[in-house]
């Protein structure tokens, strides 16, 4: 993984897991054990679907650029839609709290992505080339006068 993907992922994961353990202690604290688990779940799978998606994201940036636009409004509407089933999967369930349970797995999406536009925003990313268009000037030949 190239060091600016890295930094965007760190920058992207970092918040949203320190939101997710705040979640998991006030989850301890209000409901017990079945609302840190719940929360602890709802931080994990946030990860792995937000993670994942950045990661086809980038693939899809790097190997046909052309289709990043649509492949990201794509991209984020199924993981949203994924994410609405697998909180209406649980819905029911006595493993752990799931209002706690659906309350982390949105907050951690929308820290998320909060973090992964302030990461996009602060990255130093060249839209254009320097170099090739140094290359591409013609030299001057002849005279000047």
């Amino acid at each position: 993984m190239p060091s600016n993907d890295a930094r965007n992922l760190l920058q992207t994961a970092a918040p949203t897991a320190a939101v997710g353990v705040i979640a998991v202690a006030v989850g301890g604290a209000v409901v017990g054990g079945k609302g840190a688990l719940g929360a602890a779940v709802g931080t994990v799978l946030a990860l792995v679907f937000m993670g994942a998606g950045l990661y086809v994201l980038q693939r899809t940036a790097k190997s046909l650029p052309q289709l990043f636009q649509a492949m990201g409004l794509m991209l984020y509407t199924a993981q949203l839609l994924l994410l609405l089933i697998f909180v209406a999967l649980f819905k029911g369930t006595s493993l752990f709290d799931p209002k706690v349970f659906a309350i982390t797995l949105v907050i951690a999406t929308v820290v998320w992505m909060a973090a992964q536009a302030r990461a996009h925003m602060k990255a130093k990313i060249f839209y254009i080339d320097p170099d090739s268009q140094k290359s591409e000037k013609p030299e001057k030949t002849g005279s000047t006068s």
